[in-house]
């Protein structure tokens, strides 16, 4: 391969990393972050999980689901926020139905197959894993997240 080949190479996947870059560094939560901004009870509900304040963060995300019903984003963590308060059917009700609006949401197939795990339904984590296995063509954090959880139930019994 000719130097002047070889440059092009190198370019070319220096180029490649600096787009996908900012793709592996997104919130892996979040597919539509600026929801917060647009929406104040979405953006208060997001303060009531930092503070774990579960029963408000649901009160509040539950007012901005009036306004977004198709937010896969909200649904994820109004169901995070459930799984939280151990409502684990009504967290299963919400992740299912981001992953009905957004079927790629990683954040998604993450939380549902934890929470399968909290119910004792081990082959409805492994469905989740597969997922995000066909979902996160790189490495991801919910996948990994996802795998060392499975482990540690498996671990467990």
């Amino acid at each position: 391969m000719s130097p002047f080949v070889a440059l092009i190479c190198v370019s070319l996947l220096c180029a490649a990393i600096g787009v996908l870059a900012p793709i592996a560094a997104a919130d892996p939560y979040e597919a539509d972050p600026d929801l917060a901004a647009r929406d104040d009870d979405y953006a208060a509900g997001k303060r009531a999980t930092e503070k774990k304040d579960w029963a408000e963060a649901v009160r509040r995300f539950k007012r901005a689901e009036m306004r977004h019903p198709d937010h896969a984003d909200l649904q994820n963590i109004l169901g995070f926020s459930y799984r939280n308060l151990k409502q684990y059917e009504l967290a299963l009700t919400h992740y299912r139905r981001a992953i009905e609006l957004d079927p790629r949401h990683r954040g998604a197939h993450e939380y549902i197959g934890e929470t399968y795990l909290l119910i004792g339904d081990l082959a409805g984590a492994q469905r989740h894993l597969a997922a995000l296995k066909e979902i996160c063509l790189l490495p991801c954090e919910e996948l990994n997240d996802l795998d060392r959880a499975i482990a540690a139930y498996r671990a467990r019994r």
